[in-house]
Order: structure tokens, then C-alpha cells, then sequence
């Protein structure tokens, strides 16, 4: 017994320092990705500074290419007619076009010192994206040991013998939740950390175009600024509700989706969803009707980001042991053939669905819309 005990001692004592070591490289990892990502925000200032700098002397090149025309024109007409031309007029064309020709030589230098610059740019982007993607990707996988290493399975114990199980399920569990949060995670960085970011560099612009273009550009600029900040706040919301809507524990399930569409129609009144139920309601195990919400939510989802729909239809059909559902939306559509490895959606709305033991069928075409057909059994019980 009292080997046992310092066994589960020793253990602890490695264990704690493992969780110490992991801790620090999560933080290394961090503050490399934060580092990356201020990096990646001053360099996307930058890349536009430099294409608005394109476009300006791109114009100004082409407006001396012009004079340059003129100016050989002049030039050829002085040689033609060299006699009736004085001196002070002749050196005048020649030194006029020469001078003209220089400053185009030197505006055409500059423009592709520029574009190289820009192609730069575009690629140390890159870079930086793949390398703040890698080290979030590092971090969720840190994330997982940690909370593995700090569960129950640190007082070991007399339960050694069942640490096998017990790992296994643990596991599941640590993943299902590191899911939700890359979920979480992932629709943060794609809404509002982008519309945030995308607001920092505006306003840094505004400035740029107040001083290029005037006051009533940067006015529409900021107009601009003003309608991405709203969007974001809506996202932010959106997200808020999405991470558990209290009403489904109180109500259910049809109640809920009625509030849910209704909050999307409050906050995007230029579309309509028409919401049909058929068929006795029933209350479900609580997992299934959160399951059954979220598959709605993320076709709704899916369709007002990628599917620019302005109508939608979900119809909902209780059956003996059996829910119907359909969501068809009249949007751009896309091909269903086409892969989609980064199709995060789908590939979640196909993972619940295996999860429930339902089945789910995709039919949609570009230019025609989408409609998502599920069928889930359940059992009241």
C-alpha cells in the first residue's frame, strides 16, 4: 500500500511538471501568433499604401506618356522644318523632350519598384498566414493534452486498472469540446475579428483618402466604417445567442426555432424565412433538440453567408418515430459535386447527422438555390 501511494505521488509530481511545460509552449505559442497577426495587420496597411501609391503613379506615367507624344511630335516638326525655327526654339523642343522622357523613365522605375514591393507584400502575407494557421492549430492541439494531463486522471490511484476506459472516454470528451471551441474559435476570426481588423485599417485609410481625395470621399469612407462596425456588433450578438439558446431547455424545440428565426429576420430585414411545423409536436431527449437546432442554425447560417438568399423556407414534419426537416433557400446555390474540403458546415452538419443515425441530402445547383433535406429518428424515451 504504501508503495502504491508513492507511486501515485511520483506521478503527480511528473504529471504537474508536464502541465507546467505544456503551459509555457501554449504561451510561447501565443505570443508568436499574436506577434504574427499585428505583423500581418501593419503589413495588409502597408500593401494597400503601396497599391493606392500604384494607381497614383501609374496615372501620373500615363499622363507624362501623353506629353511624351507631344513632345516628339513638336520635336518632329522643328526637324522638319528646322529653317523656320530660331535657335532658342529648337533647344527649347529638345530639352522639353528630353525632360519629359526622363521623368517617364523614372516614373516607369518607380512603378516597378513598387509592384515588387507589393508582390512582396503579398507573399510574406501569405506566409504569415499559414504560419499564425499552424500555430493555431498547435495551440488546440496543446489545448487538448492539458486538459487531458489536468482531469481526474491526475489522482490515478487504485483506479490505475481502469485508466484505459477511462482514457477513452476522456478523450471524446476533450475532443468534442476542443471542436466546439475551433468552431467557436473559427466563426470569431472569420465575422468580427476580420470586420475589426478590416475597421483598423479603413480608419488608417480614411486619412490617406482625405488627403488624395478629399473630405467627401473620406466622408463615404467612413460611412463605409460605420455600416462594418454595425455588421460586426450583429455577428458578435449572433454568436452570443448561438452558444446556447436558454429557451430550448424551457420550451423546446419548435418554440425556440420561432424565436431564432425571428431574431434573424430582426436583424437582416431585407430577408424573409417562412417557418412551417406538421404534425404533433413532441419534446425530445435534451441533446437531440440541441442537435436538431443546430443543424437548422447552421443551414441558415450557411445560406445567409454564402448563399445571399433574400427568401428561405423551413418546414418541419413529425412523423411516428421519425422528424422531417427542409431548409431551401432561393440563393446563388453552388455544386454539390464540386469538393469542398473546407466546407466546415457541411462537414459538421454531416458529422450530427451521424451522430443522430439520421440521414441528409443535398440538392443544389449554382444559380438555383439550395435545399437541405434531414430525416432523424428519435425515441421519446
Amino acid at each position: 500500500m504504501t508503495n502504491r501511494k508513492v507511486e501515485t505521488q511520483s506521478l503527480d509530481v511528473i504529471l504537474n511538471r508536464m502541465v507546467e511545460v505544456m503551459n509555457h509552449s501554449k504561451t510561447d505559442i501565443f505570443i508568436i501568433s499574436e506577434q504574427s497577426r499585428q505583423s500581418f495587420d501593419e503589413m495588409k496597411v502597408e500593401l494597400e499604401k503601396i497599391r493606392g501609391e500604384i494607381e497614383t503613379v501609374i496615372f501620373e506615367g500615363d499622363l507624362l506618356e501623353e506629353k511624351s507624344k507631344l513632345s516628339r511630335n513638336r520635336l518632329a516638326e522643328v526637324s522638319k522644318h528646322f529653317e523656320s525655327f530660331d535657335e532658342a526654339q529648337v533647344r527649347s523642343a529638345y530639352e522639353t523632350a528630353n525632360e519629359i522622357q526622363i521623368g517617364l523613365l523614372i516614373k516607369r522605375s518607380e512603378e516597378h519598384r513598387l509592384r515588387e514591393r507589393r508582390d512582396d507584400l503579398d507573399r510574406r502575407l501569405q506566409n504569415l498566414l499559414e504560419m499564425i494557421e499552424r500555430a493555431d492549430h498547435l495551440v488546440n492541439q496543446v489545448n487538448i493534452v492539458l486538459n487531458y494531463l489536468t482531469s481526474d486522471l491526475k489522482q490515478v490511484g487504485e483506479e490505475l486498472e481502469n485508466a484505459k476506459i477511462k482514457k477513452d472516454f476522456s478523450l471524446k470528451i476533450i475532443e468534442a469540446q476542443e471542436e466546439e471551441r475551433k468552431r467557436l474559435s473559427r466563426e470569431i476570426h472569420d465575422g468580427p475579428a476580420q470586420m475589426l481588423a478590416n475597421v483598423l485599417l479603413r480608419s488608417d485609410l480614411i486619412n490617406i483618402t482625405y488627403q488624395q481625395r478629399g473630405g467627401e470621399e473620406a466622408m463615404k469612407e467612413l460611412a463605409a466604417l460605420k455600416e462594418t462596425v454595425r455588421t460586426a456588433l450583429t455577428e458578435v450578438r449572433r454568436i452570443i445567442y448561438d452558444l446556447r439558446p436558454m429557451a430550448l431547455d424551457d420550451l423546446g424545440l419548435i418554440p425556440t426555432l420561432r424565436k431564432y428565426i425571428s431574431t434573424i429576420e430582426e436583424y437582416n430585414p431585407k430577408i424573409k424565412i417562412n417557418f412551417q411545423v406538421f404534425g404533433e409536436e413532441h419534446r425530445l431527449l435534451p441533446n437531440f433538440e440541441v442537435a436538431i437546432f443546430r443543424l437548422i442554425q447552421e443551414c441558415l447560417t450557411n445560406s445567409s453567408k454564402h448563399g445571399q438568399f433574400r427568401e428561405a423556407w423551413v418546414k418541419i414534419e413529425w412523423v411516428q418515430q421519425k422528424i422531417n426537416i427542409i431548409v431551401k433557400d432561393n440563393g446563388i446555390g453552388f455544386d454539390p459535386n464540386v469538393a469542398k474540403e473546407k466546407s466546415f458546415g457541411l462537414i459538421g452538419m454531416r458529422e450530427r447527422i451521424e451522430l443522430l443515425e439520421g440521414t441528409m441530402k443535398v440538392i443544389s445547383s449554382p444559380g438555383n438555390g439550395a435545399t437541405i433535406l434531414f430525416s432523424i429518428p428519435f425515441n421519446e424515451k
